[in-house]
């Protein structure tokens, strides 16, 4: 929503069954281990306890929340939505801990939850925001 970072996309990964893009397929971005000590740094370590490969899932997660939120974690929309993962009602993320607004942790694992439970894994989340421009 806010932006996305082109350098964060380094490439798409192709092989069986990630589609090509059109029709729907998914695409699985690659991406290299982000800097320690940040939003992404905590996504990418509790993704493994999501059933998500790091290394398979975080460039699309990355690029997900690059553009719904830029990682910030008290970024709102005018619809309302909050937070790292663009929750709408923000208040939804209290599911996840009672400091779902100041602590990206919260939102992540709350984000993480959300997108197993609606899509599957990030890629396919992701997917799905290249086609209707929202997950």
């Amino acid at each position: 929503m806010l932006f996305r970072s082109e350098a964060a996309n380094p490439g798409t990964g192709t092989g069986a069954g990630t589609g090509t893009g059109s029709g729907g397929g998914v695409i699985y971005v690659t991406s290299s281990p982000p800097d320690p000590n940040t939003a992404q740094a905590t996504a990418y370590s509790i993704m493994g306890s999501f059933g998500f490969s790091p290394q398979t899932y975080f460039g699309c997660l990355l690029d997900l929340w690059n553009r719904e939120s830029g990682w910030v974690y008290d970024a709102e929309n005018a619809s309302g939505a909050y937070g790292i993962p663009q929750s709408l009602p923000g208040d939804k993320m209290a599911s996840a801990g009672a400091d779902w607004q100041t602590d990206p942790a919260t939102q992540i694992r709350w984000g993480l939850g959300y997108i197993k439970t609606v899509y599957g894994n990030p890629c396919s989340a992701w997917a799905f925001e290249e086609a209707n421009g929202y997950y």
